[in-house]
């Protein structure tokens, strides 16, 4: 099958070049010429493990290929794929203009039936609005079907992701697109992957909902770790304690600084906007982004009192990326604080071992450092913000040796603070007594300070 995926950016470029795995023909269009110049040289213009390999193996076996030119590549394709962004407008609602724009290119070179699929993130009605521009557009004369094929793709595991989800989600009225999009998925129809065949608005609320949720179970946490502080209690054994209930399952119960990056800001603020349109209210969503708000603002607090203020200090700050193994700094819980950090008059020397070029605009006069201990030389406290492997088993002798003062702030609970205590660093973690706890008693009338006087 001839496929065209509009938009070579994260999402498309990983579904085109999977697609292309799966035996496709792929042509992947998008308007950025220097973008589209590189990706035919095999030049994968983000980080994502495994991707730059997957796209060479592909454009060297004849299935994939990129173009600036949209006509033909529609003319050509039975089945296109939209993946432009959607990005957030002043209100919280998507930005629907691409899609606008890719939907008129399509009535426009419409010359027999096709399957028209948004595989961007988009509100409820989309996949109607699409329809009506194409008919609007293109008239009777050739039929065509609109389909939504939410993604759900984690930056740092995408491939892994697309080639063995948990689901997949067709959205469509129309039966002969429904068959050609079971076409498509055949590999993992015949792994076992479940397919979901439902109409189109229920499929544009599933990817929402579903990231809705997940939002929602970090923020949960995080509100929990705040109480595990104010009480001395350990919110790494709550989490755990919960999530081997199977109804509550353990993902996303990590305490942290927040969620960030493309999807969970944006979709969930998409999610309350929605809502509100309906003539309605999200209550629970709303109150996710202003946990996830506060979350991030006390972060910025814990390290100030971990430090004593920002004033003269010099921090080794290990992570900018909004989560490891991605150079995304969009939306990332990292960067409030490092703005607050230098904001207050300290200086940070900043190692990510991806994001840092991404960063580099935002954030000039931060001292970038080759790894985590030259981040770490002569510095007052190093603060670890995203939980890159590597940062998780650091040299602690060599680290000690290093730091002007062993003090540790960390903001992903990598280290156990006993263990941290016994290498002799003051170690600050989220949610956690400090190095090992006092006993306390069974009954207590009101909260307890953690073990080390600070919270």
């Amino acid at each position: 099958m001839n496929i065209c995926v509009v938009g070579s950016g994260y999402v498309g470029l990983v579904t085109g070049a999977c697609l292309a795995d799966f035996g496709m023909n792929v042509v992947g269009v998008d308007k950025d010429h220097a973008k589209v110049e590189a990706l035919s040289r095999g030049k994968v213009p983000i980080y994502e493990p495994g991707l730059d390999t997957l796209v060479q193996k592909n454009m060297a076996e004849g299935r994939l290929r990129f173009t600036t030119n949209l006509a033909p590549a529609i003319e050509e394709a039975a089945a296109i794929f939209i993946a432009v962004g959607t990005p957030p407008k002043s209100d919280g609602s998507a930005d629907l203009t691409f899609i606008r724009e890719v939907a008129t290119s399509i009535a426009q070179h419409l010359n027999g039936y096709k399957i028209v699929i948004t595989k961007s993130t988009v509100p409820i009605g989309t996949g109607r609005m699409i329809e009506q521009i194409i008919r609007e557009g293109a008239g009777s004369k050739h039929k065509f079907a609109v389909v939504s094929n939410p993604e759900f793709l984690r930056e740092g595991s995408a491939i892994e992701d697309f080639m063995h989800p948990d689901r997949v989600v067709i959205g469509t009225r129309d039966e002969r697109a429904a068959q050609m999009m079971r076409n498509v998925y055949s590999p993992l129809a015949a792994a076992d992957v479940p397919i979901i065949v439902t109409d189109v608005e229920t499929a544009e609320l599933i990817k929402y909902a579903s990231n809705g949720f997940l939002a929602t179970k970090i923020s949960f946490i995080n509100e929990v770790a705040q109480i595990c502080e104010a009480w001395g209690a350990d919110v790494e054994v709550v989490s755990k304690g919960m999530g081997l209930d199977n109804r509550i399952g353990p993902k996303f119960l990590q305490a942290g600084p927040g969620f960030g990056g493309s999807c969970f800001p944006k979709d969930t603020r998409a999610a309350a906007q929605i809502a509100h349109d309906s003539g309605l209210r999200f209550r629970i969503i709303e109150a996710v982004l202003e946990v996830n708000e506060v979350t991030q603002k006390r972060m910025i607090e814990k390290v100030g009192q971990a430090l004593g203020g920002f004033a003269g200090k010099t921090i080794g700050f290990l992570g900018l990326s909004f989560k490891p193994n991605t150079d995304d700094i969009r939306e990332s819980p990292a960067l409030p604080i490092v703005q607050a950090l230098v904001d207050g008059g300290a200086t940070v020397r900043a190692f990510d071992p991806e994001a840092m070029t991404a960063c580099k605009p935002l954030f000039p006069t931060l001292v970038y450092t080759k790894d985590a201990y030259e981040a770490a030389e002569g510095t007052d406290a190093v603060v670890i913000a995203t939980e890159w492997n590597q940062f998780r088993k650091l040299d602690l002798d060599r680290l000690r040796k290093l730091v002007r003062e062993p003090l540790v702030v960390d903001l992903r609970n990598l280290y156990e603070p006993a263990a941290m205590a016994a290498e002799g660093f003051h170690y600050v973690s989220i949610g956690r007594p400090e190095g090992i706890p006092e006993a306390r008693p069974r009954a207590v009338a009101g909260p307890a300070r953690a073990a080390g006087g600070r919270s």
